[in-house]
């Protein structure tokens, strides 16, 4: 970036600089690799007794990245008795940066693995242990949580899915050369917020601009945040004209940790009860020549330090495992989200879709293979680099419970970008235990791991 802008300083002009997809496996960051150490005690009811989550994570000697890989842990489940710890290794490699889901991914595949074999041990379905275990209030900071609707999530996804007919012996179902499994894990992200401004005019005409420089990156922005300024303002839609992504616009976040749509709706939003409150005040509702504008922001939410915020949900997964070769395939998967109002349904059900598909990758093939030589990638090309295409992907169901949380915002939504990826790779593996009786804690699940 700094040669691009030196560059751009000598030119005179706008310069772009373009990166090989070689480059942009060493350039652009990585999920950091971790070791977790996860150990749980429970009664001879299955409530849980002690959590311990140890973490040791690395990072480059030239920038430094920590995931909260054990965070998730520490608002989860109920138990007296709970310790994280994070530990950091400082390499001599390419530098990690966030992705998506960041440290709640990685924890929370250990998490429900473990939380699976928990239950095994206890001799208790997997959705009974964890809904035995469910907090009354958050174990961490002991404040109520803004909505929490896990349970109603397991057990609605276990009615969709079928979940009553299990046999909940591994390796007991079989078709032909497959051995056929399911597996059930829980999955959470925090709700956060960025500080966000926004601006909405109105001419004479009735039309309303909104201005605000947010990103859309292919989530349905555009979408979102149209529909928000047009309940705001209660007006149709096609009366909104939006415009972002200029850096010239009133100031917004970026586009990430699940925070755009809560971030960038609540300023707009904002905007949008300012403006109408001025036109009923000073005009008795009715649009002046020359039209009328407000600016409407969002700082930080006061709530925050009173409530824990997070969306929730259930991951269902059934897999077959080729007794021969070990091959996995998943047919079958269901997501159901707790997350707050869901603006669009549309827009929704594709960030779900999205991420329960990048947590499937995530199971069964993504892995970077480090030259220790050089400390670089290897396989740093999507020939050798594996993710998840169409044939991987069977049938993906997605649904949410009717939730909306008005303290975590005036929409009462929570985000979505990152919860669908959350308990996936969990859910996979977990599955593949019930087919196979082969426990696999390391990620991606690969052939070599079931055939011994």
């Amino acid at each position: 970036m700094i040669l691009t802008v030196m560059a751009a300083q000598a030119a005179g002009r706008p310069v772009k600089l373009a990166l090989t997809r070689q480059q942009m496996f060493a350039l652009v960051g990585y999920r950091t690799p971790t070791i977790q150490r996860l150990r749980l005690g429970a009664d001879g009811d299955g409530r849980l007794m002690a959590i311990v989550h140890d973490v040791v994570e690395q990072t480059a000697t030239i920038h430094e990245s920590v995931d909260p890989t054990a965070i998730a842990t520490r608002i989860m489940y109920a138990a007296p008795n709970r310790r994280t710890t994070h530990r950091l290794a400082r390499l001599d490699v390419p530098a990690n940066s966030w992705m998506r889901a960041p440290g709640e991914c990685p924890g929370m595949f250990a998490l429900e693995s473990a939380m699976d074999e928990l239950a095994i041990a206890c001799g208790l379905d997997p959705i009974e242990l964890r809904i035995r275990n469910e907090p009354a209030v958050d174990p961490e900071t002991g404040h109520p949580f803004s909505s929490r609707n896990l349970v109603a999530c397991l057990r609605e996804g276990a009615q969709r899915f079928g979940w009553q007919r299990r046999d909940p012996a591994p390796g007991t179902r079989r078709e032909g050369r497959w051995l056929v499994g399911t597996g059930v894990a829980a999955s959470t992200y925090p709700s956060h917020q960025r500080p966000a401004t926004a601006l909405v005019q109105v001419d004479q005409a009735g039309n309303y601009q909104v201005r605000i420089d947010a990103t859309d990156i292919g989530t349905g922005a555009w979408t979102a945040l149209t529909q928000i300024a047009a309940d705001a303002l209660e007006v149709p839609p096609e009366r909104v004209q939006l415009k972002i992504g200029d850096s010239s616009l009133p100031k917004a976040g970026l586009a990430g940790g699940s925070t755009g749509t809560a971030s960038w709706g609540w300023a707009i939003f904002d905007a949008a009860q300012k403006l109408r409150t001025r036109l009923h005040e000073e005009y008795g509702g009715i649009v002046p020549a020359g039209g009328l504008e407000a600016t409407g922001e969002f700082e930080t939410n006061p709530e925050a330090q009173q409530f824990s915020m997070h969306a929730f949900g259930a991951q269902f997964a059934e897999v077959r495992v080729h007794v021969d070769t070990g091959e996995v395939r998943v047919p079958r998967l269901l997501g159901v989200f707790a997350a707050g109002r869901i603006i669009n349904p549309k827009t929704a059900r594709s960030q779900l879709l999205g991420g329960m598909t990048m947590g499937l990758s995530m199971a069964l093939h993504e892995a970077s293979v480090l030259d220790p030589r050089f400390g670089d990638y290897v396989n740093h090309d999507f020939a050798e680099y594996h993710i998840a295409t169409n044939a991987d992907v069977g049938t993906i169901d997605v649904m949410w419970i009717d939730e909306e949380d008005l303290h975590v915002n005036p929409l009462g939504a929570k985000g979505i970008g990152e919860i669908g990826i959350v308990g996936t790779a969990a859910a996979i593996a977990n599955a593949v235990y019930h087919a196979t009786g082969i426990r696999v804690r390391e990620l991606p699940i690969t052939l070599d791991k079931l055939l011994p």
